[in-house]
């Protein structure tokens, strides 16, 4: 997946910009409040994702402006592919001229991962987010996932509104016998698939993490499935048949509970990732810098996986995230990224002297602009000459 240009028209600050990134490293510099993360949100919708700073499409919309609009052309299965989104405040997508109105058919026009100074709440906020991590990726590998994940919240809404029903209406239980028996068969698959994910990206994230730490510590992650008993690990080669019989017994079982709270208080929706190291959890004995080093190694296991399983590389996006590691960590996650196009972002681009090859674009008040000393950092390298904006 190899990203050729990047057109943006009234897109949060950005207006005007005609991108046009090489295929290896692309350093964005500039100072900040300049719209380098505006840039990088830009490029991450193209994966079918939603904003990575938790923005609705409305305020992707410029001010002053009615109309935002992003194009891109990039080389992708094979062949040239355009792709646009529009915002008015309402989104459109258009996938090489045809508009597309289902996610799932929009996920994986772009493989990526992000990550971002914002992501460093993982650990710190509740499971929610380490939920999103993995159905964000997981949506790009499987169009089926990401049907039965929004089926699966859409029938999770109208048992919800039935539990506030039967609590002064008991005569419901039989329709609501027959929404558990969606939301299981659903939740099965749901689970399944995200188990199996989980040790995946478990085995991969946890040998990046001894490249980055020199092996000190022994990375750890596990599926933790709310309807198990807590602390039992999930059995990866269970079925989604299997899940979904385990899933209806613990729905049923705690029927009472459900209607008497009018919510469903068990299920994928409640799940979690227990990122250990050493056993123990990050999120409560990790500092800053161990949980740092855990989300890239997730995030570098996730670009491995989604080029594994869609047979090209996905665009991985870093902002403002490297300039908080010494020079071996970052030379380290470079070279991980194996043939993915790279985008970064710093305010200063002389973090970045010893690569060997990119191209430095400097972001100023929404202009985007290729630094004239230099294209290639190879040149600077070899010269002796100091990289800066």
């Amino acid at each position: 997946m190899i990203l050729t240009g990047l057109e943006a028209e009234g897109f949060r600050n950005l207006d005007g910009v005609d991108f046009r990134p090489g295929p290896g490293v692309n350093i964005i510099c500039g100072d900040n409040a300049q719209g380098k993360t505006n840039l990088m949100e830009a490029l991450w919708l193209f994966t079918g994702a939603k904003s990575f700073r938790g923005a609705k499409d409305a305020e992707l919309v410029a001010f002053g402006r009615e109309r935002a609009v992003l194009r891109a052309s990039f080389f992708g299965g094979g062949r040239e592919q355009e792709a646009e989104i529009s915002f008015s405040p309402q989104k459109a997508m258009k996938k090489n001229g045809i508009p597309v109105t289902r996610p799932a058919d929009w996920f994986g026009t772009m493989g990526g991962v992000v990550f971002s100074p914002l992501q460093m709440s993982l650990f710190k906020d509740g499971p929610k987010e380490r939920r999103r991590l993995m159905d964000t990726s997981l949506c790009q590998l499987s169009p089926k996932f990401t049907r039965a994940l929004a089926d699966y919240g859409r029938v999770l809404i109208q048992r919800g509104s039935l539990l506030r029903d039967m609590y002064e209406h008991p005569q419901l239980s039989e329709m609501l016998d027959v929404f558990d028996g969606q939301l299981a068969s659903l939740g099965g698959y749901v689970v399944r698939t995200r188990v199996r994910y989980a040790a995946a990206l478990a085995e991969k994230a946890e040998e990046v993490y001894a490249g980055i730490s020199g092996g000190r510590e022994k990375f750890g992650a596990r599926y933790c499935c709310s309807f198990l008993p807590e602390g039992e690990t999930p059995q990866r080669d269970m079925s989604a048949a299997g899940w979904a019989e385990l899933f209806l017994t613990e729905l049923r079982e705690h029927r009472d509970r459900d209607v008497r709270l009018a919510s469903t208080g068990t299920g994928p929706h409640r799940d979690d990732l227990d990122v250990t190291l050493d056993g123990e959890p990050v999120r409560a004995y990790g500092s800053q810098g161990q949980q740092r080093s855990c989300i890239l190694s997730i995030k570098l296991a996730e670009a491995a996986m989604l080029r594994d399983t869609l047979g090209e590389a996905p665009l991985v996006l870093l902002d403002d995230v490297m300039s908080e590691l010494d020079d071996s960590r970052r030379r380290y996650i470079l070279n991980s990224i194996g043939e993915s196009q790279i985008f970064l972002t710093c305010c200063d681009a002389a973090l970045f002297s010893g690569l060997r090859d990119g191209r430095v674009f400097r972001m100023e008040d929404g202009r985007l602009t290729e630094s004239g000393f230099s294209t290639v950092l190879k040149g600077d390298v070899e010269s002796g000459a100091p990289l800066s904006c």
